[in-house]
């Protein structure tokens, strides 16, 4: 318990002292977001606001947990997979933000070069864990509450989580707050499992996360001073996945992370629905700008995303254990 409080408080300290020092550092630079113009039209005032702010992030789970592991003499493959596999996604996300920012193209990487990435990242975390040990052929079934060997099929399932969970959460970035609200939610919730296991690793680094999406939401609550970019939410994407398949519980994210398969479905809906018959399912996807432009303000989406996680993780650790 003392490791957890250890890397949770350095990375809330590190973060709340990281933002603010980065935030007109990235301003000089000229490091602003760009809003597409078939975005919410009140959007184009956030122009220009501070992106790639999910370097903090980076830095304040990094630092906690990494503290926290030496201090207590406990850094093995388990520790290795979750920060270096998160970071492989956070460089890539980095990679993205670079181009649109400094090299001005307004959609980063291509859809190729960003999937090609993505899936060499999560085959190299995936084959590393198998190979170290720190997964197996194990799952735990929601509801059954029990474990089920599946043998192999680990294998290409945890290669899916890392590529869904990451996108999903990237999709979830569109609004002041609310993927940091999210999956500072989420990231409790497997902390709290990894506590539950006897999973001293997973627990700390999930609380660092936390701690982490905690001290960002100072600087990233409505109206952002800055925000996350892909840097951000495709390291903390990364981060929820690793975390969820090191405990064998990827099936467990369909429920606790709901709000990512929900922006996630709402897109290919949206997509689908309008390439066969022409006609949009929501006002504008990913679904919290449906909302938006419903009526609600991004405060209250945030809030309502936020609540419903919270009840999605409790059903989760009901089902689970």
């Amino acid at each position: 318990m003392n490791t957890l409080l250890i890397g949770s408080g350095l990375s809330l300290l590190a973060c709340i002292i990281i933002t603010p020092i980065l935030i007109p550092l990235l301003t000089r630079l000229k490091f602003g977001q760009s809003i597409r113009e078939e975005g919410p039209a009140w959007h184009q005032k956030k122009s220009g606001t501070p992106t790639m702010g999910g370097l903090a992030i980076i830095c304040a789970v990094v630092f906690g947990s990494l503290a926290a592991y030496f201090i207590s003499g406990n850094f093995g493959v388990t520790e290795i997979s979750l920060v270096v596999g998160s970071l492989l996604f956070g460089i890539i996300g980095f990679a993205d933000d670079y181009i649109k920012v400094v090299k001005k193209r307004n959609l980063g990487l291509t859809s190729k070069q960003k999937f090609l990435a993505q899936l060499i990242a999560a085959v190299v975390v995936t084959v590393f864990m198998s190979h170290t040990g720190v997964i197996g052929g194990e799952i735990v079934v929601p509801f059954v509450k029990a474990s089920i060997d599946i043998g192999l099929w680990t294998i290409p399932l945890a290669v899916f989580v890392q590529l869904a969970v990451v996108n999903s959460v990237n999709l979830t970035d569109g609004l002041d707050g609310l993927a940091s609200s999210v999956t500072l939610i989420v990231s409790l919730f497997f902390m709290i499992c990894a506590i539950k296991v006897g999973n001293t690793s997973i627990a700390v680094f999930m609380g660092a996360v936390a701690a982490a999406c905690l001290g960002f939401l100072f600087f990233n609550a409505n109206p952002a001073k800055v925000f996350m970019g892909d840097t951000g939410s495709l390291f903390l994407g990364g981060a929820i996945a690793v975390g969820a398949i090191g405990l064998k519980m990827p099936l467990i994210l369909i429920i606790a992370g709901g709000i990512y398969l929900i922006e996630t479905l709402s897109v290919m809906i949206q997509v689908v629905s309008f390439k066969t018959t022409g006609k949009r399912v929501f006002k504008m996807s990913p679904i919290h700008h449906h909302f938006e432009l419903c009526g609600l303000n991004e405060k209250k989406i945030v809030l309502l995303f936020s609540f419903v996680t919270v009840v999605l993780c409790a059903i989760s650790y009901i089902v689970v254990f």
